[in-house]
């Protein structure tokens, strides 16, 4: 079966309390929103005090992985077990209405919760700090200086498996009373994109040292969210059931 077929369990943890029509649960959205996305901000609870913390993240099926210092208060509270939030949001529009009840934004998002806990195996952790790198940039790690013990112990790994999760999409655009298009107000939908500006080598790089074709979908002009979708897949493949 493939992802169409899957969806979430929804409860009153990640059920979308407002405009339901915008709620998705079913995998193929779910993933599809978190592969384009290279940051996301893990919500979390220490002593009764709420944190939410930007990190960089990759999915594995329905696991998410995100790293750090291991000095990080987030990552030692997270490394025994404790529930997590983690949201991505792409903003595709501003939306100016002629009420300000009407301002609005076009957006996507998601919202994944289950038990964070902290990689301990060895040949796991190993495995996840390289794909922390192949995930965005394809078999890059085989041609890198290989890590130092130091290195690895220095940077802690965080799986989440996803329990929960509910993406929501508003595409209206300008959505107006309908009463209030007739007003003399100006009116307007404001694109939001983030795109690829032109490669810039290191100037310090040794003569003779090319740019490996694996980094084909970050080039000029290209949607960052698309250039990430193509390095997934080329990192995971189609069977990884993502």
């Amino acid at each position: 079966m493939t992802d169409q077929t899957h969806s979430y369990p929804v409860d009153g943890t990640n059920r979308v309390k407002r405009r339901h029509d915008r709620g998705f649960y079913d995998h193929d959205t779910v993933h599809k929103l978190l592969d384009a996305a290279v940051m996301a901000h893990v919500a979390y609870v220490i002593d009764g005090q709420p944190f939410c913390t930007p990190t960089l993240f990759w999915r594995e099926c329905t696991r998410l992985y995100w790293h750090g210092s291991s000095a990080s208060r987030m990552l030692r509270n997270l490394s025994e077990g404790e529930p997590a939030c983690v949201t991505v949001t792409h903003l595709d529009s501003l939306v100016l209405a002629r009420s300000g009840f009407n301002h609005s934004a076009d957006y996507r998002s998601v919202m994944a919760f289950g038990q964070a806990r902290l990689v301990e195996d060895p040949e796991e952790k190993l495995r996840a700090l390289t794909m922390m790198v192949d995930r965005f940039f394809p078999e890059r790690t085989a041609s890198l200086r290989p890590a130092t013990t130091q290195e690895i112990k220095a940077t802690t790994v965080i799986v989440m498996d996803i329990d929960r999760a509910s993406a929501k999409v508003r595409a209206k655009g300008i959505a107006d009373d309908e009463e209030d298009y007739e007003l003399p107000i100006y009116s307007e939908l404001l694109p939001v994109r983030m795109v690829m500006g032109a490669p810039e080598a290191c100037a310090r790089m040794p003569g003779g040292v090319n740019r490996p074709a694996t980094l084909a979908p970050y080039r000029e002009g290209r949607l960052l969210e698309e250039a990430l979708t193509e390095a997934y897949g080329m990192a995971y493949g189609a069977a990884t059931g993502a």
